[in-house]
């Protein structure tokens, strides 16, 4: 998929020198000494919406057969007109709110011409002169860098063309042509793969947690074009490289290592970079040559006739602002004011791109959601370590996500409360958890409990006839804690617990053997 230069990558020497005086400080490199490679990414996110941009057809989902969700407007049928979905206006408006873009009230749509087999209309309708939002930010927790946002517009995406190299034949699928886009064009703030590759975490988590793209990149739903050149420090950058089309943030990582080193192979040797368009080899690890890069003219540019301008209400703009659900940076500081860990953080916040928001702001069933949920009435600690530890724990052993998770928000609930109150042990609590995800019920753990005898036990008499029995069983070790070796405890105590099938509290079990045995 082509798509315009960024303003930032312009090719004249006034705005080179510019540049160079807005350029972070120079921090030295060991993998390239004496170099500093600036980076920028432009990131396509395809829009959450059920529709297309600019027709009726369902937006194209895994799986769907070829050439079905295609409308006569897709596949670019003479006299047909294109509709604006307003849906898709809403989700780019929400992403520009969340990363502090200005909006702007007035935006108009372009065609943007080349000629590819996978786009049936010659062109692509984008924002090229007036795109909807312009500016922002995107701060990266890890590295401590402020990533600006050149600007945000709203496009079409293209159809896909596979070969098939048997039959020396190609096959064009239209589903995904008119696919809603958003393209996210960063300044070149970034400074080595790493920061690449926090920014583009980064800004899928921002993408989920409003709910205006799912982010997969393994699926297509978010692809990455990567700007890369290289300067000595304090001089203007250099000729820069665009790679395209990347579609996962290792990949996307090992790019940039491998673009930054050849430009320093052909500096140091006295050849020159030259403006092109690349590819990268995931087999080779490296990136090769596609094109030289086009400029604006070459794509002449022409504002849509069917499509008048965009035109917002600022109320409206307003209303999205308020209503911006709460971004990543947020929840991660109020868990930790609650208490959490900064490891606990960050594994909810690792596990919650299954977050699903409405359109009414409300969060659906991510992991942050149901730890809030578990944690309204009870100890946020707790909790957490029993979805950390037990219910993740569980659900990764079954190699399950957290989309899997079977077990209600009040079925853990019940499932943690009975524990603490002491209805059931800690291990019996564990062994529950793992029943009712390999037998899924609607049944509450309470219920589950009593069918399964495993009620912690209560009553004195019955602990202390379990424990008569063990000292009847292992009489030497009964004699060797008569006699003070109190470590011996630990074997009746397993044998108790063993017998009662972890339903005895294993500190009043050790309690009522000291009573038995060693009376003062």
């Amino acid at each position: 998929m082509l798509t315009r230069a960024a303003p930032w990558l312009s090719s004249s020497k006034q705005n080179a020198s510019r540049l160079a005086h807005t350029l972070r400080p120079f921090h030295e490199d060991p993998r390239w000494p004496g170099w500093q490679v600036v980076v920028g990414i432009e990131v396509h996110a395809q829009i959450k919406s059920r529709a297309k941009l600019f027709s009726h057809a369902r937006t194209f989902q895994q799986g769907d057969s070829p050439n079905t969700q295609v409308t006569a407007f897709d596949a670019a049928f003479p006299g047909t007109l294109p509709r604006l979905n307003p849906i898709c206006v809403e989700l780019a408006l929400r992403t520009a709110a969340a990363l502090n873009s200005g909006i702007q009230t007035r935006s108009t749509f372009d065609r943007k011409h080349y000629f590819y087999s996978d786009l049936p209309a010659g062109y692509q309708i984008t924002q090229h002169y007036e795109p909807i939002a312009k500016g922002g930010s995107l701060d990266l927790a890890q590295s401590g860098v402020c990533v600006r946002i050149e600007q945000i517009q709203i496009e079409q995406d293209t159809g896909k063309s596979t070969v098939d190299p048997r039959r020396s034949a190609s096959a064009i699928d239209l589903n995904r042509a008119g696919t809603g886009l958003m393209e996210i064009v960063s300044k070149p703030d970034m400074r080595s793969p790493e920061e690449a590759g926090e920014y583009v975490r980064s800004l899928q988590a921002v993408l989920r947690s409003i709910g205006s793209s799912d982010g997969n990149m393994e699926q297509g739903s978010l692809r990455c074009d990567v700007n890369v050149s290289v300067n000595r420090p304090g001089q203007a950058p250099g000729t820069r490289c665009e790679i395209k089309n990347l579609n996962s943030i290792r990949f996307m990582m090992v790019a940039i290592t491998s673009e930054a080193g050849r430009h320093i192979a052909l500096l140091d040797s006295g050849n020159r970079v030259n403006q092109e368009t690349r590819a990268f080899d995931e087999n080779t690890g490296e990136t090769y040559r596609l094109r030289t890069k086009e400029d604006a003219p070459d794509y002449r540019y022409m504002p849509d006739p069917n499509l008048p301008p965009l035109l917002l209400d600022p109320t409206f703009v307003a209303r999205i602002r308020q209503n911006v659900p709460e971004l990543p940076a947020q929840t991660r500081m109020r868990l930790l004011a609650q208490g959490l860990s900064q490891r606990d953080v960050e594994v909810l916040m690792a596990v919650d791109s299954g977050k699903e928001v409405g359109f009414d702001g409300r969060l659906g069933h991510g992991a942050v959601a149901y730890f809030d949920g578990l944690s309204r009435s009870r100890d946020p600690r707790v909790v957490v370590n029993w979805m950390t530890n037990e219910l993740l724990g569980q659900l990764s052993a079954r190699r399950l996500s957290f989309h899997d998770n079977s077990i209600s928000l009040e079925q853990m609930g019940d499932l943690i409360d009975m524990v603490q109150q002491g209805f059931v042990t800690g291990s019996t609590g564990k062994a529950l958890l793992r029943h009712m995800l390999d037998h899924q019920s609607p049944e509450t753990p309470r219920e589950l409990a009593e069918e399964l005898k495993l009620l912690a036990l209560h009553e004195p008499d019955s602990l202390e006839q379990h424990c008569a029995d063990a000292i009847l069983a292992l009489p030497a070790e009964a004699d060797a804690v008569r006699q003070g070796n109190l470590n011996v405890l630990n074997k009746l105590t397993g044998r108790i617990m063993r017998a009662t099938r972890g339903t005895a509290n294993a500190a009043a079990v050790r309690k009522a053997l000291e009573r038995l045995l060693r009376p003062s």
